[in-house]
């Protein structure tokens, strides 16, 4: 939060930092990133807080790649955008989804998230 004179603090950032040890931990070659927003109908990957993960995965010389079907880019922040979700699942090591959903049970053993019981 950011008041008067003060330099913005980011409040998530032990949180993002978390989440990329955690990630790193399990040793990848390659993490992909199922979907990067965290609302349903939301389009501002800009604004994705995964990207703040992606980077601090990256750092480590990580490769990141993005599953995203309404990115029309072939890069997002310098990571291959994959449009054929089987060839996703495959190569990435780890895939980090929000939610874990339907498209992603197949695979769940690679799954990284938040969502520990179905709900979130």
């Amino acid at each position: 939060m950011k008041t008067r004179g003060q330099p913005r603090v980011d409040v998530n950032r032990p949180r993002k930092d978390h989440i990329a040890d955690m990630i790193i931990k399990r040793e990848p070659k390659i993490v992909g990133i199922y979907r990067l927003t965290m609302k349903m109908d939301f389009d501002n990957f800009r604004q994705s807080a995964l990207q703040a993960v992606m980077k601090r995965i990256k750092a480590k010389g990580i490769e990141v790649v993005v599953y995203e079907p309404a990115l029309k880019e072939d890069n997002f922040y310098n990571s291959r955008v994959i449009r054929n979700f089987d060839e996703f699942k495959e190569i990435s090591d780890v895939i980090v989804a929000n939610k874990l959903s339907s498209g992603v049970q197949d695979v769940v053993n690679k799954v990284y998230t938040r969502d520990l019981f179905s709900r979130d």
